[in-house]
């Protein structure tokens, strides 16, 4: 395997440690957010949620760029 392949891998390997990072961080934000929105604090809710959208835009485009690097 030439060296640009092996550096090729270990790209997509640390984009995909980090897309299973933020996988993990939406699942965290969804929970506080319910938390709070259950207790009536719903603009704090309001804003993480908008933080969970921002996440899922970051994980996708994530993959586009792994995909990319797949080719």
């Amino acid at each position: 395997m030439s060296s640009h392949e092996l550096l090729k891998q270990q790209n997509i390997a640390e984009l995909s440690s980090i897309d299973f990072q933020i996988d993990d961080l939406v699942s965290r934000v969804i929970s506080t957010a319910k938390s709070l929105e259950e207790i009536g604090l719903e603009a704090s809710s309001h804003e993480l949620f908008e933080v969970e959208r921002s996440l899922i835009a970051a994980s996708r485009r994530l993959r586009r760029a792994s995909n990319e690097l797949k080719l």
